[in-house]
């Protein structure tokens, strides 16, 4: 999860919470008969959220309606957003290179993911690869996903990613440690004659 989703995540929850604890100890003083502020809406145990007038009050004037549908369906478009922002992985779009002169270098995340992925589909018995780069700049991770042929004997194809395509990916961007997570799939044998 990148930094600016968590501190987003840490500012909207803050506020939920904030507002609810608030809203609840509000309503929850007023029905247990303690006082309350003379500005707070719910004063009495038998008060209601929404009075018949509150509910009707606004009902005649055009505007109302649609001002409603229109703060819901915003509402709605943000909680979805954030849905989806929290099922995104990110990916690293830079890692730090140590180029030996004390300041580094940047490669851009894509180089060395494809570099990283022509590799492994490059391997005897790979049908497809897909390599996604995650982490820190300076210590990325790599998500391998690996189709791999009828044929191909996963210990082995295992062994050779790792000591050949990121081995490769990490000596060559002076990585001391390039930690991958590997997901291997079968590919369907195709149907065959007999005759």
């Amino acid at each position: 999860m990148g930094a600016k989703l968590r501190v987003v995540n840490r500012v909207l929850l803050g506020l939920a919470g904030l507002v609810l604890l608030c809203v609840g100890g509000g309503v929850m003083a007023a029905g247990a008969g303690l006082s309350v502020p003379s500005w707070w809406p719910w004063d009495g145990r038998h008060d209601v959220l929404l009075s018949k007038t509150d509910r009707y009050r606004w009902r005649d004037q055009g505007w109302w309606w649609p001002t409603v549908i229109a703060v819901l369906a915003v509402l709605v478009l943000l909680a979805v957003w954030w849905l989806l922002a929290q099922l995104r992985r990110p990916r690293l779009a830079e890692v730090l290179v140590d180029s030996g002169d004390g300041e580094g270098a940047l490669l851009r995340g894509r180089a060395l993911q494809g570099v990283l992925e022509g590799e492994a589909k490059a391997l005897d018995g790979v049908a497809r690869a897909r390599v996604s780069l995650t982490g820190r700049r300076s210590t990325p991770e790599a998500r391998v996903d690996l189709l791999l042929e009828p044929h191909a004997a996963p210990v082995e194809m295992l062994a050779r990613l790792t000591d050949e395509a990121v081995a490769h990916a990490r000596d060559s961007a002076g990585l001391a440690s390039l930690p991958a997570e590997v997901r291997l799939r079968a590919a369907k044998h195709g149907a065959q004659r007999v005759s």
